[in-house]
């Protein structure tokens, strides 16, 4: 195996997922594309994880958006701005075709998630309703949600979640559009209900702008039982002003 990982490496080298150019190791980024990658930590909100000036890790900390809207999950957690290299993964990995991103991702959003849930905690990517996932050939959220799966042990549920409806973009819409927009479009299962109840679960997405469709997967456990919900996701757009 290792002589066959070795020639393969020597035929197809590791690539920079920003990039292109030839890095170290597989699911990296080249110096360059690393400093454009603004990467959270430190002090965050609680709530929707963006960043907050500081260096402390109070986890009572929350955003002046949180405080106002208080957001219906518990806790929440993002590895990245949403802007630059940011934005460029997360759309190579939405509609690009890019798929070898969700693992550098896991990667990146594990430390946070060990912190943020107990072992016991149950993956659950936000859903796709079925006519956009036979589009485009895979849910990005799932494969991010099974990454992680592997990197952390947690369990995880692919199917945990259902679209009932096929909503519209949510682009360019106030968070009310968006929540009304949501209203009953996603649910849990009925056939896997049994292992959501009283169970912490950790909704997994590839991006958070108002939290609208988070809000309503999380709704939509609560509602079906689960004990506590939190959220990760690999990027958190925020406010540049």
């Amino acid at each position: 195996m290792g002589f066959l990982q070795t020639t393969l490496s020597a035929i197809y080298p590791p690539r920079c997922l920003g990039c292109g150019t030839t890095v170290d190791s597989d699911f990296g980024l080249c110096g360059a594309c690393w400093g454009q990658a603004e990467f959270i930590g430190g002090t965050c909100c609680d709530t929707c994880g963006a960043p907050l000036p500081g260096a402390g890790t109070d986890a009572d900390t929350h955003c002046d958006t949180c405080m106002k809207s208080p957001k219906p999950w518990d806790h929440g957690r993002s590895a990245l701005v949403y802007k630059g290299m940011g934005r460029k993964l997360v759309l190579g990995l939405k509609h690009g075709d890019r798929q070898e991103v969700a693992r550098p991702a896991a990667l990146w959003m594990r430390p946070a998630i060990k912190k943020l849930v107990p072992q016991s905690a149950l993956l659950a990517p936000v859903p796709l309703h079925w006519t956009r996932l036979a589009k485009r050939r895979y849910n990005q959220s799932a494969l991010i949600a099974q990454q992680l799966s592997k990197v952390t042990g947690l369990d995880w549920c692919p199917d945990l979640l259902e679209r009932r409806q096929r909503t519209p973009s949510l682009d360019g819409k106030t968070a009310a559009e968006r929540a009304d927009i949501l209203a009953d479009a996603i649910q849990v299962s009925p056939r896997r209900r049994h292992r959501i109840q009283n169970r912490v679960v950790l909704l997994i997405d590839d991006v958070m702008t108002t939290g609208a469709t988070l809000a309503a997967c999380t709704r939509a456990c609560r509602a079906s039982g689960a004990d506590q919900v939190c959220v990760s996701v690999l990027a958190r757009a925020v406010k540049t002003s």
